[in-house]
């Protein structure tokens, strides 16, 4: 370990915190930003890390910034707002982004932290929470070789699966495809289990085909497991989340000058979710909503109306 590091950690949200954990156990220096929430924060300061008050007290007292948090947006207001990183930052220092952001803003950031001889990285993740607090997240990293050659033995605290993809803003575009290759099954599998319903074919007889067949893999299970067990939390990550990625995928295939309709196409089956204000439903409750507009109610609940049940 390069215990020379000193980590600094802005985000401690269902992601963050399992990271965060996995840094300071391992024998890193922690510097953390709280949050409302008051229960990452006391974890972590009972760890042995130090909570401050802004970002630019995080950027003081740390040689290497990790920000996980919700998007571009609140990446750029770490950075460039009143107390953010950038007036704090020492030359030599590195800022990661573990949020899924937008590359163009990336690499903007990049370009603009490296007129002060700051790094900029991109170290976006999959998996789950779960996989956050046991240190064995997947990462796509983006960043020059002699930048990753330093993040490596961090990232190594708290991901099972680190991929250089290539330079600062590559890990957003892989992630960005990633989350494409994942929602658009989310989408086919929401409107499949719709069309089933309103043929006649219930949830269950669907899944008596599909689970231990060639279509069947863990993301399916996590649709199977709300859908036919209500299990809420099979795979917590939000419709406004996954809504937030397809549009930055449909930015990022514009500037490419890409025909994407498959992209267009799942980032509408979100769309009506999030019209339907469910940005705070899970990605496996999309059924619900691609049902209700086709008139038939895939609920746990309304199972036990299922006729063909």
């Amino acid at each position: 370990m390069a215990s020379s590091e000193k980590i600094g950690f802005i985000g401690l949200g269902m992601m963050g915190h399992g990271i965060a954990r996995n840094i300071v156990d391992k024998g890193y220096a922690l510097t953390f930003l709280g949050r409302r929430n008051r229960a990452p924060a006391e974890d972590l300061a009972g760890r042995g890390g130090r909570e401050v008050a802004s970002a630019a007290e995080v950027a003081a007292g740390s040689t290497i910034v990790f920000i996980c948090v919700t998007g571009s947006r609140e990446v750029e207001a770490v950075v460039r707002g009143p107390d953010g990183l950038k007036g704090a930052l020492k030359p030599g220092s590195i800022v990661v982004d573990c949020s899924t952001s937008d590359p163009v803003s990336t690499t903007a950031l990049a370009a603009e932290l490296a007129a002060d001889g700051i790094d900029f990285a991109d170290a976006p993740l999959s998996r789950t929470p779960k996989e956050a607090w046991e240190g064995t997240l997947d990462t796509m990293v983006g960043a020059s070789d002699e930048v990753f050659a330093r993040l490596k033995p961090v990232l190594d605290t708290w991901a099972g699966k680190i991929v250089h993809i290539g330079a600062t803003g590559d890990g957003h575009r892989m992630k960005l495809l990633n989350n494409f290759v994942s929602l658009g099954y989310a989408a086919i599998y929401a409107e499949a289990l719709a069309l089933a319903r309103k043929v006649g074919i219930s949830p269950q007889r669907f899944d008596a085909v599909i689970s231990g067949g060639r279509m069947d893999c863990p993301f399916y299970q996590t649709f199977r497991r709300f859908t036919l067990e209500g299990d809420r939390e099979a795979h917590k990550f939000t419709v406004a989340n996954a809504f937030k990625d397809l549009r930055y995928l449909e930015s990022m295939a514009d500037a490419a000058g890409m025909v994407n309709p498959l992209g267009n196409a799942t980032k509408n089956a979100f769309a009506v979710a999030h019209a339907a204000g469910a940005d705070t439903d899970y990605v496996p409750m999309l059924p619900l909503h691609i049902g209700r507009l086709n008139g038939v109610d895939l609920s746990p609940e309304g199972r036990a109306s299922d006729p063909a049940a």
